[in-house]
């Protein structure tokens, strides 16, 4: 595991009110919204490329799973036939 998340992970109330300060300080009043803007564009850019990229595994494999469904619905009737004579 990375150290670094880890140690992003104990972080305590008082050292999150710091990291606040030293962004503000950095940044200014003004420029957080921006900060903050960006992040969430960008957070939001990630997120609609893994759904993009979800769908179209999804939709590659799809005639895959159908086949496979197909199958199992064949065998499933071979099965049953093969119980009634048996029987």
């Amino acid at each position: 595991m990375n150290p670094l998340f880890v140690l992003f992970l104990n972080l305590g109330g008082g050292e999150v009110v710091v990291i606040v300060l030293v962004i503000l300080l950095l940044f200014g009043g003004k420029g957080v919204p921006n900060l903050a803007k960006a992040l969430g564009k960008g957070m939001r850019e990630f997120k609609d490329a893994a759904n993009g990229i979800q769908k179209d595994i999804q939709e590659s494999t799809g005639g895959i799973t159908e086949t496979i469904r197909e199958h199992i619905q064949e065998v499933k009737k071979e099965v049953d036939g093969v119980h009634k004579t048996d029987q």
